[in-house]
């Protein structure tokens, strides 16, 4: 009888209950105020007279009058920039202990977004809650004695003056509460390896070692890494080494396009729970099994904005015109695209982190990623979110009884005029011409702007089918293998011919 696992789970559900309902829309106010408080003394509480803020009626409106909407080069080049000097006080008081490497699905350039101690701790009691939500889910007791196998970045982090630098899955994973060891695998000593393919080259050898229950991480590269698990030790699938693993915590980018390649690895269904944890903060997790939408931490050092999702208001480089309207959490509507902005505790402040979402459920503070800014094609008025793009690919996916679990396209012009070229990553072999008519007429279905370009200035898609390996070793080319690397999906046109390039080569 699984004991501990009994204790843990009756712990669980006993807190889940005390803690009852909450108020996202007063947590989140007081969550503003709080930030603006403890913000008043620094630079950037100066300059934007935090004191002034708060002491008023309507702190929101005062807030989103005076201060501007920054993305990371506006806010980097005029602020966080100076922490690098070892400036205190600058946007969050005293001096950050992290900086969270970030190149996203953009480039190389890493971006250096500070992670304060009062983020870390925030993170920590995310996780918690998130915890404490799987008493929601019929999960066993026993599955709480489990090791759970978080495969993020290295947490081998790079000390550089007085901070340290690194992917924001290693600084969280390097961070985990000592009480939590003994769960954690891979261990200290294999995650701290950078090289990737030798980080899962041991995890390949201790496998047999660990009684798995969970598994966390990104869908392509936790793919990668149970595929290496299985054709090493000659499995069918990874039930077969770890026969109690239960549940899998996905993140970084929409679970849809990988679902069906995911579980082709698996002797058996298990538990799939959406976590929105980002290098700005951890935004948002799945708090029940009757949806796979996602509820927003909504009293935990974040302070969240919503613009809405419209050409008009986006610059040509994915940032925001400064008058585009926003609401907090009290004026939202449900199944309208918004642009995700966020103040936090690490010293953002009115933040575009590039996302976009949709609220299921405004009650309950429930949302899906739909896409990014820089991810949305407008060519000619197609209006093409990625959500979207990742509802044809499983669309195809369906229709032609395969795995499509990687794409990227681009608006390209031709001598005829402009086509959608599609590069997906398959190991099926299709028709190609059969795949276009597909794809064209499922985002007709799906989206009716795409479909009204179309029949004007849209002349089409073309596709090319290539091995999904091609989209790992890009990134293993263009950025690095594994932690939060993620495919763009969306490609400028001098991008797209390097990635064409590319895949000729190889």
């Amino acid at each position: 009888m699984p004991v501990i696992g009994s204790l843990i789970k009756g712990i669980i559900d006993v807190a889940d209950r005390v803690t009852g309902d909450s108020n996202p829309v007063q947590e989140q106010e007081d969550v503003l105020t709080s930030l603006l408080k403890k913000a008043i003394d620094t630079d950037f509480g100066r300059y934007y007279n935090f004191n002034g803020i708060f002491s008023e009626d309507n702190t929101y409106e005062v807030f989103k009058s005076k201060v501007p909407y920054f993305d990371y080069n506006s806010i980097n080049q005029r602020w966080w920039s100076r922490l690098h000097d070892d400036v205190e006080d600058v946007t969050w008081p005293g001096i950050p202990n992290y900086f969270a490497l970030s190149s996203g699905t953009t480039g190389k350039t890493s971006k250096r977004i500070p992670v304060t101690e009062d983020m870390i701790n925030a993170i920590k009691n995310a996780g918690i809650k998130q915890v404490l939500a799987l008493s929601n889910f019929d999960i066993p007791a026993d599955f709480f004695e489990k090791g759970i196998l978080m495969l993020g970045s290295s947490t081998d982090l790079i000390e550089k003056d007085d901070h340290l630098e690194g992917e924001i899955s290693g600084i969280s994973a390097s961070n985990i509460p000592s009480w939590f060891q003994g769960y954690y695998k891979p261990g200290k000593e294999i995650a701290e390896i950078q090289d990737w393919d030798k980080r899962v080259k041991k995890i390949v050898e201790e496998a047999p070692n660990w009684d798995i229950g969970a598994l966390s991480g990104i869908p392509s590269w936790i793919e990668l890494m149970l595929k290496e698990v299985i054709k090493g030790h000659g499995l069918n699938h990874i039930h077969e080494i770890w026969p109690n693993l239960e549940v899998y915590t996905s993140g970084g980018v929409a679970f849809g396009p990988y679902e069906k390649s995911f579980k082709a690895l698996l002797g058996r269904p298990i538990t799939v729970i959406d976590t929105y944890l980002a290098s700005e903060g951890f935004i948002a997790f799945q708090n029940r099994p009757e949806t796979d939408a996602m509820k927003l931490v909504t009293d935990n050092g974040i302070f969240f904005e919503f613009v809405p999702f419209k050409a008009e208001y986006i610059n040509e480089d994915g940032s925001l015109i400064q008058d585009a309207p926003a609401v907090m959490l009290s004026d939202v509507e449900e199944n309208q695209d918004y642009v995700l902005i966020m103040s936090t505790v690490s010293g953002a402040w009115r933040y575009m982190i590039g996302d976009t979402i949709e609220f299921t459920d405004v009650s309950r503070a429930e949302i899906r990623i739909t896409g990014r800014t820089k991810f949305f094609l407008n060519t000619v008025g197609s209006q093409l979110p990625v959500n979207k793009m990742d509802d044809a690919v499983q669309h195809l996916e369906k229709e032609f009884n395969c795995t499509i679990p990687e794409y990227t396209l681009c608006a390209k012009k031709y001598d005829d005029g402009f086509y959608h070229t599609w590069y997906l990553g398959t190991t099926a072999k299709l028709n190609e011409t059969a795949v276009v008519e597909a794809l064209d007429g499922a985002l007709k279905e799906a989206n009716k702007n795409y479909k009204v370009a179309r029949s004007k200035a849209l002349e089409g898609v073309k596709v090319h089918l290539v091995h999904p390996e091609v989209f790992y070793a890009w990134n293993d080319a263009s950025k690095k293998k594994g932690g939060q690397v993620k495919m763009e999906r969306v490609m400028g046109e001098e991008k797209f011919g390097e990635w064409g390039e590319f895949v000729a080569n190889q």
